[in-house]
């Protein structure tokens, strides 16, 4: 079959011919109809992030899919049926992590990801999975349920967030996104439906206009914030002081600056990851804003199934244009140049390899 790769020592993804998946027991055999591209899959392509599987000298990408069970094998599942699959997989055997359906909390070294490290992702035209691994979706989610890999990530984010705060009466009523990309994106459009409480949305980014991205946060009615103009730490004063913080850019000193941009009481995520880089800043200061102002800081990554459980309904409450105009370019096998392609017209890509 075919699949889209990247191979040891390229910085290019390629097409291949791989062999042919087979389900072992209890798991099933998946047609792949589309995959999402990230910024994470483009840190696996230069070598930055994730690994390769053992004893492979490629990977196969992608985790950000949806398919249809092409053969159920025995499992609850059934043929024809839609699912977007979950990324942690045991590595060998299982543990604890998984045993309490929690892979999203395992520590490094008690999970693989698949397309990311360890373990071959589903950038092909078949994969297999373990059934407890695949989230059924309504038809209606074929053309875009990619999209509910990305938005579990944020539902773990909020998840945590108000846990953070359930000891005391939290009522938050604004936030604020930092980065304009896909998952920043998606997280402003997640903010903004009726189920959640925040009336005032933000959303920091570093673009000229006209783009398509800021198009995208003013229709959803969000302000768009721009971090050359005023830097997170300086929002307070130019707009509110928030409630919530979603760092998803990678930048580290936004991780700092997320404590000045808090209200008091309020709750920072950070899913960024950034690499290597030492700085000044004032601890002092932080640690004492922190402490007074009763406020929060938590890292965020990976999902598990109840959060895609919550991101396929969370999807089905986002406007009707928001996924089209997100998905800038959905390309074939033929075309995975192009689909890698980055610009300032382009938001997110996919890869087809089949129609339902």
């Amino acid at each position: 079959m075919k699949a889209v790769v990247v191979e040891k020592g390229e910085s290019r993804p390629t097409v291949r011919d791989v062999p042919d998946p087979t389900p072992e027991p209890g798991e099933a055999l998946l047609r792949t109809l589309r995959v999402g591209i990230d910024g994470t899959d483009h840190e696996v392509i230069r070598g930055n992030h994730g690994g390769y599987p053992p004893g492979d000298d490629y990977q196969i990408l992608g985790h950000e899919a949806v398919a249809v069970v092409e053969d159920a094998n025995g499992t609850e599942l059934e043929e024809g049926e839609l699912v977007v699959p979950t990324v942690r997989r045991p590595p060998g055997e299982t543990n604890d992590y998984f045993e309490r359906d929690e892979p999203d909390m395992a520590p490094e070294g008690l999970y693989v990801e698949r397309g990311i490290v360890g373990a071959h992702g589903y950038m092909s035209e078949f994969f297999t999975s373990p059934s407890e691994f695949l989230v059924p979706v309504p038809d209606e989610f074929a053309e875009h349920g990619f999209l509910v890999e990305p938005i579990s990530n944020t539902e773990k984010a909020l998840e945590h967030a108000f846990a953070a705060r359930s000891a005391f009466e939290w009522d938050p009523t604004s936030a604020l996104v930092l980065g304009n990309g896909p998952l920043g994106l998606l997280t402003l459009a997640a903010l903004q439906t009726p189920s959640l409480p925040f009336e005032r949305t933000y959303c920091l980014g570093r673009r000229d206009r006209p783009d398509p991205t800021i198009d995208v946060v003013e229709r959803l009615g969000s302000t768009y914030v721009d971090s050359r103009e005023t830097p997170v730490d300086e929002i307070p004063g130019a707009h509110e002081a928030v409630d919530f913080v979603y760092e998803a850019t990678g930048y580290a000193k936004h991780a700092f600056e997320t404590v000045d941009a808090l209200a008091p009481n309020g709750v920072g995520a950070l899913l960024g990851i950034p690499n290597d880089w030492e700085f000044e800043v004032d601890g002092g200061r932080l640690h004492r804003e922190l402490v007074l102002e009763n406020k929060a800081l938590f890292g965020s990554v990976n999902s598990n199934v109840r959060q895609f459980e919550a991101a396929k309904k969370r999807f089905t409450e986002f406007p009707d244009w928001f996924a089209d105009a997100l998905v800038t370019g959905v390309y074939s096998l033929s075309e995975v140049d192009a689909a890698f392609e980055t610009g300032d017209d382009v938001i997110k890509t996919a890869v087809e390899f089949d129609t339902p």
